[in-house]
């Protein structure tokens, strides 16, 4: 049998174990085998069982598309499906995706997968998408690209140094714990963005109190609109698609922002 597979998955394990800041003791812990048998998994001297990849998978919170590699770098066949939203079987995802964003209506709502890409969105997102120039909406719309280039929602935020920050931050996190290369480009592109000349303004606006420790604070023609955003997953995903998809909600900050939305809407 060829050695070079079953030793690939322990620099994989080991990897991800480093990752997630955990020592081969506690992972033997966690998922009841000996530290000696994970040393000899990591290294290669011993290859996992199916059920002890997906176990030791588990244990360290690896997405499923990782799962997937793991168990391809083992010989063993995938555990989960790959689907497009196309897809006949999709159908009552596709069916709730459009049931959240319509109801959300008034207030903007958008899809996104795993590398910040929108799948869908709202009609209400018009308010956030305006002006939006062609370059940065082909061949597909990025969250961060729209938000951080100077081109895009960053000239009109006005808490652009906020929230250029936030979203630095947020994105150098998932980054840091999943290890997708795709998202460390983003995150070295949009890091690069030159910041347009208003950032300086920006940086000293006042901010009101609330409850939202970074808002959303964007000019638009109707007036300065400040919202907050939460963030929706599916649970217990058991497709690789659908565990990567995520719903960012908007909602309106203050009674000025609701009644402009809603006189959009109307």
């Amino acid at each position: 049998m060829d050695t070079r597979r079953p030793a690939r998955v322990g620099t994989l394990l080991r990897e991800w174990r480093k990752r997630r800041s955990l020592s081969q003791l506690d992972l033997a812990l966690l998922t009841g085998t000996s530290a000696r048998h994970l040393s000899c998994v990591e290294t290669g001297r011993a290859r996992p069982s199916r059920t002890m990849v997906l176990r030791l998978s588990r244990a360290l919170d690896i997405p499923l598309r990782e799962q997937n590699t793991l168990l391809l770098a083992a010989d063993y066949a995938p555990a989960y499906l790959e689907s497009s939203l196309d897809d006949e079987t999709m159908t009552s995802i596709r069916s709730a995706l459009d049931t959240m964003l319509t109801a959300h209506e008034p207030y903007p709502a958008v899809v996104v997968d795993r590398q910040w890409n929108v799948v869908t969105g709202n009609k209400s997102m018009a308010v956030l998408m305006d002006g939006i120039p062609p370059h940065l909406l082909q061949p597909q719309p990025n969250v961060y690209r729209l938000a951080l280039h100077p081109d895009g929602l960053a000239s009109r935020l006005v808490n652009l140094h906020e929230v250029r920050a936030l979203f630095l931050e947020r994105l150098l996190r998932q980054v840091n714990a999943t290890g997708d290369t795709e998202l460390r480009a983003l995150y070295e592109e949009v890091g690069r963005y030159p910041v347009p000349a208003a950032m300086e303004q920006a940086g000293n606006v006042e901010n009101s109190p609330s409850p939202i420790q970074v808002p959303l604070r964007v000019r638009t023609p109707h007036g300065e609109l400040s919202m907050f955003s939460t963030m929706a997953t599916f649970g217990a995903p058991a497709d690789v698609t659908l565990s990567e998809l995520a719903i960012e909600l908007f909602y309106p900050l203050d009674g000025f922002t609701t009644a402009a939305l809603r006189a959009l809407a109307s």
